[in-house]
C-alpha cells in the first residue's frame, strides 16, 4: 500500500506541473487567440487544463490516504490486489481521457468532457479503492477519528455524484431542459464537495499529527462541522441553480447552506492555530506548517467571496463572468493545493527529513512566489469580472465585445504574467518534493523489491 501510495503521489505531481503548463498556454490563449489555435485550440486546451488539475487533486489526496493508512496509523493493509488495480486502472484513463482530448472525440460535460465511456472504469477504480479502504478500517479501527470518516464519505460520493453526473446520458433527462441543468450541476456541486472532504481530511489529520492534540481528530465541535460540512456536500450545490424554476424553500434552502461554506474549516484550523502556538511551538517551523496557515487565510478570503456571491442579487451579476473563476482558482489553488502541499511536505519530511532540511530555504521561496502571484492572479480576475458585469449589465450606451476587451487587456496582461509566475512556483515545490522526498523513498522501495526477488533466485 505504501508504494502504491507514493506512486499516486508521483504522478499527482506531475498531474500539478502538467496541469499548470496548460493553465498558462490556456492563458496565452485567451490573451491572443490565434496562440497555437491550428495545433490544440482553446476549446480543447481548457479540458486537459482542467482534467489535470483535477487528477492532481484527487490523485496526490488518494496517494496520502493510502501513505497514512500504512506507514502512520500502522493498518495492516487488506485486499492487496484492489489497489495495485485501482493504480494502473486510473494510469490507463488518463491516458484514455488525454487520448479523448487531443482527437476531439470528447462528447462530455463539463469537468468530465472527455468520452463518456471512459466513465465505466473510472467507477471501477473508485469502487476499488473503496473496497480496498473500508476492508482495511472496519477490521482494524474501532473508535473511528474524524478525518476516517472524512475520507470514507468523500469516497462514497465521488462514486455516487460521478454516476449522477452520467445521467444526462439518458433520454429521460437529457430530453427535459429543467431536468437536466438541474441534475447537472447538482452533481458537479456536490463532486466538488466529495472531493472536498478528501482533501480536507487529510489536513486534519496532517494537524493532528502535528499538534498532537486529540481534539481535533475526536472534539465534538470537529464532529460537529463534519456533520455541517456534510449538508454543504449535499445541499450547497442548489446556489447554482437560482435561475432554474424551483419550489421557494430550495432557495431559501440553498441560499442559508451556502452561508456555511468553508466556515467548517475556517473555525477547525483557527482553533487548531492558537492551540497548537501555545502546546507546540518548537513544531511551527515544520515546513508543513506555513501552508497549513497559508489555507487558513485563504479560506477567510474564499468566505468572503462566497458569501457575497451566494446572495441572489449579487449571483445575479456575478455568475458567468470571471468573479466565479476567481472564486472557483481560489479554491483550488489557495485552499486544495496549499492542503495538499502541506500534506506532500509532510509525508517528504517523514521519509527524508535530513534532504528536505537542505531544500528548506527553496521551498520557501517557492511559497511566498505562489502565495504573491496568487493574489495578483486573483485581483485580475476580479478586475476583469467586474467590467465585464458591469459591460453585460449596464443600463447606458451598447459597446461592443472588442471594446470591452480592449479596457481589460491591462488586467488580462496582469492575468498572464501571474499565471506564469504562479507556474514557477508550482513547478519548483513539486519538483522539490519528488526529488528530495518521494522520489527517493520509490527508488528505495524498488530497489529493496528487487533485493527480495534475487533472494528468491
Amino acid at each position: 500500500m505504501k508504494k502504491y501510495g507514493l506512486l499516486f503521489i508521483s504522478l499527482s505531481l506531475g498531474a500539478l506541473i502538467l496541469g499548470a503548463f496548460f493553465g498558462v498556454l490556456a492563458a496565452v490563449q485567451y490573451v491572443f487567440p490565434d496562440f497555437l489555435k491550428e495545433v490544440i485550440a482553446f476549446n480543447k486546451m481548457r479540458p486537459f487544463h482542467v482534467s489535470t488539475v483535477l487528477a492532481w487533486i484527487i490523485l496526490s489526496s488518494t496517494g496520502g490516504i493510502y501513505f497514512y493508512l500504512q506507514e502512520e496509523l500502522k493498518l495492516k493493509p487488506s485486499a492487496s490486489w484492489t489497489y495495485k488495480t485501482h493504480f494502473w486502472i486510473f494510469v490507463i484513463c488518463a491516458i484514455a481521457i488525454y487520448v479523448s482530448y487531443f482527437t476531439g472525440q470528447m462528447g462530455g460535460r463539463e469537468y468530465l468532457e472527455f468520452f463518456p465511456l471512459i466513465t465505466i472504469p473510472v467507477l471501477a477504480g473508485w469502487a476499488l479503492f473503496g473496497i480496498s479502504y473500508f476492508k482495511t478500517t472496519f477490521k482494524q479501527v474501532t473508535n473511528w477519528p474524524v478525518y476516517l470518516w472524512m475520507w470514507g464519505t468523500g469516497i462514497v460520493f465521488m462514486i455516487y455524484h460521478l454516476t449522477e453526473a452520467h445521467l444526462w446520458l439518458f433520454p429521460y433527462f437529457r430530453e427535459y431542459f429543467i431536468r437536466d441543468f438541474s441534475i447537472q450541476w447538482k452533481s458537479y456541486g456536490s463532486f466538488v464537495g466529495s472531493w472536498n472532504m478528501l482533501v480536507y481530511g487529510t489536513l486534519i489529520f496532517v494537524m493532528h499529527r502535528l499538534s498532537h492534540d486529540e481534539t481535533v481528530a475526536r472534539g465534538k465541535k470537529t464532529f460537529f462541522f463534519y456533520f455541517l460540512g456534510l449538508t454543504n456536500l449535499m445541499l450547497g450545490w442548489a446556489h447554482h441553480t437560482y435561475f432554474v424554476p424551483m419550489a421557494t424553500w430550495v432557495r431559501f434552502l440553498a441560499y442559508l447552506v451556502s452561508m456555511t461554506e468553508w466556515l467548517v474549516l475556517l473555525n477547525i484550523i483557527h482553533g487548531w492555530s492558537k492551540n497548537f502556538k501555545k502546546k507546540e511551538k518548537s513544531s511551527i517551523h515544520h515546513p508543513a506548517y506555513s501552508f497549513v496557515m497559508a489555507a487558513d487565510y485563504w479560506i477567510f478570503i474564499n468566505v468572503f467571496i462566497a458569501l457575497l456571491i451566494s446572495i441572489p442579487f449579487i449571483n445575479y451579476y456575478t455568475h458567468g463572468t470571471r468573479i466565479t473563476v476567481m472564486h472557483s482558482m481560489g479554491t483550488t489553488i489557495g485552499i486544495n493545493t496549499n492542503i495538499l502541499f502541506a500534506s506532500l511536505i509532510y509525508i517528504s519530511v517523514y521519509l527524508n527529513g535530513d534532504r528536505i532540511q537542505k531544500v528548506i530555504k527553496q521551498l520557501r521561496i517557492g511559497f511566498w512566489l505562489m502565495q504573491s502571484f496568487l493574489l495578483l492572479f486573483l485581483i485580475s480576475l476580479l478586475w476583469s469580472g467586474i467590467k465585464r458585469s458591469i459591460w453585460m449589465y449596464s443600463q447606458g450606451e451598447y459597446l461592443p465585445f472588442s471594446v470591452l476587451h480592449e479596457e481589460i487587456k491591462p488586467a488580462l496582461i496582469s492575468f498572464l504574467i501571474s499565471g506564469f509566475g504562479l507556474f514557477i512556483a508550482l513547478a519548483l515545490i513539486a519538483w522539490l518534493l519528488f526529488r528530495n522526498g518521494i522520489y527517493l523513498a520509490v527508488y528505495k522501495q524498488a530497489g529493496e523489491a528487487s533485493n527480495r526477488s534475487k533472494n528468491r533466485w
